[in-house]
């Protein structure tokens, strides 16, 4: 019997979810790590046809895949309605709709 689509996703950001919360427990001891996370959390989302989550995006390069960290190695601008975050490592910038806060 094959498995549900949703069933399958559903699994998928799960699994998403935890090796983003690898990534951030390990990067102040070891960024590599943190950075492969990141790399099997982008390649299961692939595969899966899983989409990653709004508030997880922000969280990493799409140039080179670093977790990303505000004053560690990225850092985060305001730019009315945007907000604006770069990587230290790569230089990449990342525009983003800021997040309504009431």
């Amino acid at each position: 019997m094959k498995p549900n689509k949703n069933f399958v996703q559903k699994i998928a950001l799960e699994r998403i979810y935890r090796l983003f919360e690898l990534a951030e427990e390990e990067f102040e001891k070891n960024p590599g790590f943190a950075k492969k996370c990141i790399e099997f959390a982008r390649r299961i989302s692939t595969r899966n046809k899983a989409k990653i989550p709004a508030e997880l995006k922000q969280k990493f390069c799409k140039k080179c895949g670093a977790f990303l960290k505000n004053g560690k190695n990225c850092e985060t601008e305001k730019i009315g309605c945007l907000v604006k975050i770069k990587c230290l490592e790569c230089g990449f910038e990342r525009k983003t709709r800021a997040e309504n806060s009431k």
